[in-house]
């Protein structure tokens, strides 16, 4: 069976975004896919909206770099000393892979302390 590109764009051309999406949906079902590519074409907002996971980098460690220890110290479970060396050594990642809202804690708690901070 060979495939009428001409016909189905057209088909496409005439379609809702309610019924695109529900192609899309179906496919993805049928197939065992994903329509990730959209997404990421669709713009920065929507792109960061889509994300799962995320990385806390400490950027700057700011004037009150011993709160800034204590604090990498209590969200990373490290000692005193790699605490340390993360700080002196910013821009560094103080966890990886984590959540959207615990990526947003630690980085208020980094901030409360004078620290710069950027989820990537």
């Amino acid at each position: 069976m060979a495939l009428d590109t001409d016909k189905i764009i057209e088909d496409l051309k005439g379609a809702s975004i309610l019924e695109l999406n529900d192609l899309v949906k179906a496919i993805e079902d049928e197939f065992d896919v994903t329509a990730a590519a959209p997404v990421a074409a669709a713009g920065a907002g929507d792109a960061a909206a889509a994300k799962s996971t995320y990385d806390v980098e400490l950027t700057e460690a700011g004037q009150e770099k011993v709160k800034v220890i204590k604090a990498v110290r209590d969200i990373t479970g490290l000692g005193l000393k790699d605490s340390k060396d993360m700080v002196d050594g910013a821009p560094k990642n103080v966890k990886e892979g984590v959540s959207e809202d615990e990526a947003n804690d630690i980085k208020s708690k980094l901030e409360e302390v004078g620290a710069t901070v950027t989820l990537k």
